[in-house]
């Protein structure tokens, strides 16, 4: 059994219906409508609620249920009243069952208490999972871009590794072929084909390479010279 131990209503009587009410139900109006009426109204939301819903879940809701209730059949019976609001307090219960609902609202705070706790854990996890992820990514890409960046190195070390063996084996090669013996035979071999023809015009001198070009080789500059070439070519026959 529940006892309320203070029930409060605060009401008025609207001006233009004061005379109609008083003639109906007396200067004792609000007794008959409200204050008699309220005992039943607490009866009838305990009836429909569970013990739990009353004195825990709903109880919040008892006062706005009861100026509804109150509200509904003076519009109909004294269309003058004007209920305001309610106030009760929260109602007793027998020691053994408030001993035990004691109980299990503590008992319900510790697994709020522990859910949220629970809730909290799995959002750090979460939460510590995606930054590894997100760190993991990180380190991926890192890894990638460096990998790329060393074939790319080793890309351009290898031609460059390329160009300097080709240089060096085509300066080898030309160190071979254009050699102190090789350059003396080119030029051993140059004059061995060259033609020189002496004319009556001395001191000049004609020089034919082996494309058929003219070369001016020397002129001398003293006419003694000249004459003793002169007298030198008179004397030596044609050679060639």
């Amino acid at each position: 059994m529940l006892y309320f131990g203070k029930i409060e209503v605060v009401n008025r009587l609207r001006r233009k219906d004061v005379y109609q009410t008083i003639k109906n139900y007396t200067i004792n109006y609000d007794k008959t409508w409200i204050y008699d009426k309220i005992h039943h109204e607490i009866n009838q939301f305990c009836s429909t609620h569970t013990l739990q819903e009353v004195y825990i879940d709903k109880f919040d809701q008892l006062d706005e249920a009861l100026v509804s209730a109150l509200q509904r059949d003076c519009d109909l019976f004294a269309p003058g009243i004007e209920v305001v609001a309610v106030r009760v307090t929260k109602p007793r219960i027998p020691e053994s069952i408030r001993a035990n609902y004691e109980e299990m609202e503590r008992e319900k705070t510790k697994l709020l208490i522990a859910h949220q706790v629970i809730e909290a854990e799995k959002l750090r996890r979460v939460a510590e999972i995606n930054a590894r992820k997100h760190l993991a990514e990180k380190e991926a890409q890192q890894k990638m871009a460096a990998i790329e960046d060393q074939v790319f190195m080793d890309t351009k070390r290898a031609e460059a590794d390329a160009e300097y063996y080709t240089a060096q084996k085509e300066a080898e090669a030309n160190q071979l072929i254009f050699s102190a013996e090789y350059l003396e035979s080119q030029h051993v071999q140059s004059l061995a084909n060259s033609q020189f023809v002496v004319g009556e015009r001395i001191p000049t001198a004609l020089m034919f390479g082996n494309e058929g070009g003219i070369l001016n080789v020397a002129k001398n500059k003293a006419a003694g010279a000249a004459g003793e070439f002169s007298n030198k070519a008179a004397s030596t026959p044609y050679q060639h």
